[in-house]
């Protein structure tokens, strides 16, 4: 009995001795502070053999594509540098159209005293308001029934409707011109409007038919759920969400009629024409210092008349800018 205490005992202080180790705090390892030496800074070690050609690359991927830009300089200033001395000879003081005197606003004096230039400008003014309208009317309708329809029609005529956006102007305008002297209706101020209420439909489709497409079904649908009929639906939730893109296509369409010669020359009466045909007319026997101040004032209405309509959506808080016209 006394060799069987003995063992015992012997076990239980190994036991204890095992335990009180195991207990026992690891010391912490100091962490070492040498850091592997960087490949670049060993002595008599090469780089590596790719790393100098990446190198290279990404040098030549950020240098600057000076050809690209001297491009880019030359066709800016081919296609501005001939607005920019209309703009600058409308306020020579001398009729010269060579020589540059003075800045005077007198030929700006003289477009407003002449009434044939004034009476083309409300021809002008007049139609883009009729032609603003009209295409807003059927481009909306249009645009509508062709986000709603399901069927292989709906996705033949939206196809159709980008022909005209893609068909010279030239032929629109013969094809119009043709059109109405086959149905025996004299060219006149009215005809200058049907023109160019078809021309502008597309432009209205297209910009309004993305934006359609984005609005949520839903909306709609619980607005007929709370006892709304259809047509309220349309008038009182789909139409105000639509009221930027509407707006934004108006003053779009306006600035496009008002700028338009060559549907205007082919659908226009004698008297009176619209300002392009006017202005196109008067070219013809010697350029006045009167046209430059008329070119001017379009230019500078037309500039103005884009930039609202690309600003109109980011004031009501949408998206504005290009993406109104690439239909994102």
């Amino acid at each position: 009995m006394t060799t069987g205490n003995s063992a015992r005992a012997a076990n239980a202080q190994t036991n204890a001795n095992a335990r009180t180790t195991e207990d026992a705090p690891t010391p912490a390892t100091a962490p070492s502070t040498a850091h592997p030496p960087h490949p670049r800074s060993t002595p008599g070690k090469p780089a590596a053999p790719g790393r100098g050609k990446q190198r290279r690359r990404r040098r030549t991927a950020e240098r600057r594509p000076r050809f690209a830009i001297a491009v880019t300089a030359v066709f800016f200033a081919l296609l501005y540098l001939p607005v920019g001395v209309v703009v600058l000879f409308s306020f020579n003081s001398q009729k010269s159209l060579t020589v540059f005197e003075d800045f005077s606003l007198r030929w700006y004096s003289a477009f407003l005293q002449d009434d044939v230039i004034l009476d083309s400008l409300g021809m002008s003014l007049q139609v883009s308001l009729v032609a603003m309208a009209g295409s807003l009317v059927l481009g909306v309708a249009l645009a509508l029934g062709l986000v709603r329809s399901r069927s292989r029609l709906g996705s033949f005529a939206g196809l159709v409707m980008l022909v005209p956006l893609i068909t010279p102007e030239i032929v629109t305008g013969v094809a119009a011109m043709l059109l109405f002297k086959g149905l025996g209706i004299t060219l006149s101020t009215t005809t200058v409007m049907l023109a160019e209420i078809t021309f502008s439909i597309s432009y209205v489709t297209v910009i309004l038919r993305s934006r359609i497409a984005a609005l949520n079904p839903e909306v709609e649908e619980a607005a007929m759920d709370l006892g709304a009929t259809r047509r309220q639906a349309l008038r009182l939730v789909t139409l105000p969400a639509l009221l930027p893109s509407i707006l934004a296509s108006a003053v779009l369409i306006f600035a496009l009629v008002f700028d338009d010669f060559v549907l205007a020359y082919f659908t226009t009466g004698v008297d009176p024409q619209p300002l392009s045909v006017r202005i196109y007319s008067a070219i013809r026997f010697g350029v006045q210092p009167t046209i430059n101040a008329v070119g001017t004032l379009m230019l500078a209405g037309s500039v103005g008349l884009i930039v609202l309509a690309l600003a109109i959506p980011r004031l009501f808080g949408r998206r504005g800018g290009l993406d109104l016209l690439s239909g994102k």
